[in-house]
Formats: structure tokens, C-alpha cells, sequence
């Protein structure tokens, strides 16, 4: 069986993520969407919350599993069985770091590729850090996110603006 992962920090899952998993769930037996840790974000849902959401927008999707990561994206493939890296690009900036990233997983787990998809063109420019600005201003997010979860991200962005968490 192969198995592929997605990892990323879905702060929250975009529709240009979704689009990804949906097209990468199609290639590979199994897609593990792992919810990993970045520390040069700063998430606004833990990442139980966005296991939770992700699952929400994925069960349609029969062989796709949802999981959080804190160790090496090189050690949880090894543990997941797992010989393939899924990214998604976006432009070219995206490449630069994901390229780089590719390298230190195989260095560091000589039995894994990344696979890249491009962004399909009504998602190149979408990020969850943008998502997430511009519900800060109410703008109606059904071009960016997927239908179940707008009202979590609507929620949790104007909790965080009244100072709540």
C-alpha cells in the first residue's frame, strides 16, 4: 500500500488545501493530513481544533486520516510507513523553501520523496494567514474556505480580536 502525507499547519484548511488532498488522495492508496508545528507561526486553533476541522472537510474522503505531529516530518513518515511528502506550491518563493525542506527529509530519512502539486489558479493566491486577516474584517470567506468550517474561523478570529483565546 503506498501512503503519502500531507503535512502542514492548517491555521485553518483552506480550499486550496482541501483541493490538494482531494487530488493527492487520488494518486496513493492512503493520505495521512498531518497537522505539524511551525514555530515561526503563531496558530490561532490548537492543533487538536484543527485535527478536528480538517476531519470535518475531509469525510468525504474515504482514504484520507488526520493526525498532529510535534517530532520531525522525516521520523513520523518512518512511523506512518510513509515514502512520500505531498507539497503544495504556490509560486516560486514556494518552491525555493519546499525544495530545501525536500532535501533535509531525505537527508534525514534517505527513503523519502516529496511530491509536488501545484496550486490550481483560483487558489495561487490564497494563505491561511490572509484567510485568517481577512475575517478579521467580516469578508465573506466562501471563496477561501470550505462551507463546515467558516463559522469556527469567523468565531475563533473575533474572540482572539476581543482579547479571548
Amino acid at each position: 500500500m503506498k501512503v503519502a502525507i500531507y503535512p502542514g499547519s492548517f491555521d485553518p484548511i483552506s480550499k486550496g488545501h482541501l483541493n490538494i488532498i482531494e487530488r493527492a488522495s487520488k494518486i496513493f492508496d492512503q493520505l495521512i493530513v498531518c497537522v505539524m508545528v511551525n514555530g515561526a507561526k503563531r496558530p490561532i486553533f490548537s492543533s487538536n481544533e484543527r485535527v478536528e476541522l480538517i476531519k470535518r472537510v475531509v469525510r468525504h474522503i474515504p482514504n484520507v486520516e488526520v493526525h498532529a505531529s510535534e517530532e520531525l516530518l522525516a521520523d513520523f513518515a518512518r512511523r506512518m510507513g510513509s515514502s512520500v511528502i505531498i507539497k503544495g506550491l504556490r509560486a516560486a518563493t514556494d518552491f525555493e523553501n519546499e525544495f530545501q525542506m525536500a532535501l533535509i527529509n531525505r537527508q534525514l530519512n534517505p527513503g523519502l520523496d516529496t511530491m509536488f502539486l501545484t496550486s490550481e489558479h483560483q487558489y495561487m493566491f490564497m494563505s491561511s494567514s490572509a484567510i485568517r486577516e481577512l475575517s478579521r474584517y467580516d469578508v465573506d470567506l466562501s471563496d477561501f474556505l470550505p462551507e463546515e468550517i467558516i463559522p469556527d474561523v469567523k468565531e475563533k478570529t473575533h474572540l482572539i480580536l476581543r482579547g479571548g483565546k
